[in-house]
């Protein structure tokens, strides 16, 4: 049994390029950080661009759930264990707000500059989750009621920043979507608990201003 174990680990290790197997990454993420987690669609086959699901247009390729939808996300490690035994390869999807984070993401570029902007500043930043095209940066959770009271005190918030919170919902690594590979940009610490986040209030003026000055406004999809 240990061999069989042992071939099994070898040949998923090899499949997942040497990442760490989802199954392991969703467990952490729901066990360990209580992060309520489901598996999203994936891609319509490994390297595609396209989705698994049935719209011929969908705009987050394999980025989303389908079946189980969102309110089955979950932190119970034996419903985790069973669909990821099941779907080996699906993405690992985050509801996002309480109890898990929230998250504000905007165009990969811009974010890379915010960041650098953030650490000179010497602001403390959480976990940062990079797609190809859009970085996550993940926060405490916040209510609909803080979010609105700090937008309503910017002059003008550009359409390519998007918050998620309650209801919303990102993928996090090691997942593969239709857009390709999920990374940490910011990884939590190893072998660490639940990772520590910012308040939003930390981090969204810098969001705002960079995108005002880099004229990233208009949404992306």
């Amino acid at each position: 049994m240990r061999e069989i174990l042992g071939r099994r680990r070898r040949l998923l290790s090899k499949r997942f390029g040497g990442r760490p197997e989802p199954i392991g990454a969703a467990l952490t993420f729901a066990t360990t950080w209580q992060w309520p987690v489901l598996p999203g669609v994936g891609p319509k086959q490994t390297g595609s661009p396209g989705c698994a699901c049935p719209d011929a247009e969908c705009v987050v390729p394999g980025a989303h759930p389908f079946d189980p939808g969102l309110l089955a996300a979950t932190t119970d490690a034996r419903m985790v264990r069973w669909w990821w035994t099941n779907r080996p390869t699906a993405p690992i999807v985050l509801a996002t707000g309480a109890p898990g984070p929230c998250a504000i993401s905007l165009p990969a570029v811009a974010a890379a500059e915010a960041l650098t902007i953030l650490d000179r500043a010497g602001v403390r930043l959480g976990p940062v989750v990079a797609t190809p095209d859009r970085w996550f940066l993940l926060v405490a959770p916040y209510s609909m009621e803080q979010l609105g009271e700090l937008l309503y005190a910017q002059d003008w918030v550009p359409g390519s920043l998007r918050f998620h919170g309650t209801g919303g919902y990102l993928v996090l690594p090691p997942s593969e979507t239709g857009k390709g590979q999920v990374r940490w940009e910011r990884a939590p610490l190893p072998g660490s608990g639940r990772p520590w986040l910012p308040d939003v209030e930390a981090v969204v003026d810098v969001l705002v201003d960079t995108l005002t000055r880099t004229g990233v406004s208009a949404p992306e999809f």
